[in-house]
């Protein structure tokens, strides 16, 4: 998807001016993402739920609100983000998959 075509209206403030302010550099990076996302087998869900893990483990606030965003709008169960960050505890240990359990909350809860 080119910056001609991808709306950039609804990014976070930094995301958006980047692709506002280089266009090419952008184009590039959501060329990446959909070739990453075509490289394999895994369903659109999973991908979501994928991605959320991994902005929790990164602990990047931002990716999980973002993903766990992308994924109500997509119409995945808010029930299943909020066990993400559970399944996050012995891996990345209590503390760090509490903070991303306020970050899934954050979108999930009104």
């Amino acid at each position: 998807m080119t910056s001609e075509n991808a709306p950039t209206d609804d990014l976070p403030g930094t995301a958006s001016d980047v692709a506002d302010d280089h266009p090419d550099v952008w184009d590039a990076y959501s060329d990446l993402g959909a070739a990453c996302a075509h490289a394999g087998p895994i369903d659109g869900e999973t991908k979501r739920l994928v991605k959320l893990a991994l902005a929790i483990g990164a602990q990047s606030e931002g990716a999980v609100h973002s993903h766990t965003r992308r994924a109500l709008e997509e119409g995945i169960d808010p029930e299943a983000l909020e066990h993400v960050p559970m399944l996050a505890v012995p891996t990345i240990g209590f503390p760090r998959a509490m903070a991303g359990r306020t970050w899934v909350e954050d979108e999930t809860t009104d």
